[in-house]
């Protein structure tokens, strides 16, 4: 029974990366138009297709999301997004719940990837930790996104959590850029990424339900650099709460093993 089961689940991912491979090749070449439209116009057609490409890659391998509002999210403003980061998955769901255009900020080496990398550095915006002025140039692109009205996306854990806690510790940079461009913070949670792929493998989907839970949004009004450290305590609290409430996968005292 365990090889039946560990052979649908291989032949399931390798129809899932096929498929994800297929759909990705079919909206490449409206990528490349749109790229000649500019950052912003060209940007947000790219996000759109990502859209389209996530929408159908999700019906086809039985992926049900499903977005959560706390409280409503107001189309007249932008916000600066966070979001618990635990997955390959997460790329995703990135445009299955932010359902208007988003810059989110991810890693620089993903660019290498042949084709995928192209849309991804024409979809999102890019930075390399490990360079103190790529680093810096980054926080200057997010800057000016948000003064041009479009929200931005960036995982404060930086990097996968592999702790079984709810979260990994944040680091400073999306408070610092929420205090000086006075852009209020909105919490939202990726509830089954976990259990739909883990972060040990890319071929470890399954299908099933997906949720994204939109958190009530977090003020910066008249906020200081001096405020930097208890505006991400706030906002790792409030998270780490309602992940342990949502009882995510992940958290140890949840897992059977």
């Amino acid at each position: 029974m365990k090889v039946l089961v560990k052979l649908s689940l291989w032949l399931y991912n390798l129809y899932a990366l096929l498929v994800f491979i297929a759909l990705m090749l079919l909206v490449f070449p409206f990528v490349i138009l749109a790229s000649f439209l500019g950052n912003i116009r060209g940007g947000n057609m790219i996000y759109r297709l990502c859209m389209f490409w996530a929408d159908t890659w999700f019906l086809l391998v039985g992926i049900r999301h499903r977005n959560i509002y706390e409280s409503p999210v107001s189309l007249q403003k932008s916000y600066l997004y966070v979001s618990n980061h635990i997955s390959f998955l997460d790329a995703a769901i990135i445009v299955k719940s932010y359902r208007r255009p988003v810059r989110p900020l991810g890693r620089k080496e993903t660019t290498k990837i042949p084709v995928f990398g192209y849309i991804y550095k024409k979809a999102i915006i890019t930075v390399d930790r490990g360079d103190t002025r790529d680093r810096a140039n980054s926080v200057r692109i997010l800057k000016s996104v948000l003064k041009k009205g479009i929200s931005i996306l960036i995982f404060p854990e930086g990097t996968f959590n592999e702790t079984h806690q709810p979260l990994k510790s944040f680091y400073d940079g999306a408070f610092r850029i929420a205090i000086e461009t006075q852009t209020p913070i909105r919490p939202v949670l990726f509830l089954d990424t976990f259990k739909r792929m883990h972060y040990r493998s890319v071929l470890s989907l399954t299908p099933g339900r997906s949720r994204s839970v939109f958190l009530d949004e977090i003020p910066v009004e008249g906020l200081t650099l001096s405020d930097v450290a208890a505006l991400k305590q706030r906002t790792f609290e409030l998270m780490e709460q309602k992940l342990r409430q949502y009882k995510a996968e992940w958290i140890r005292e949840n897992l059977e093993a």
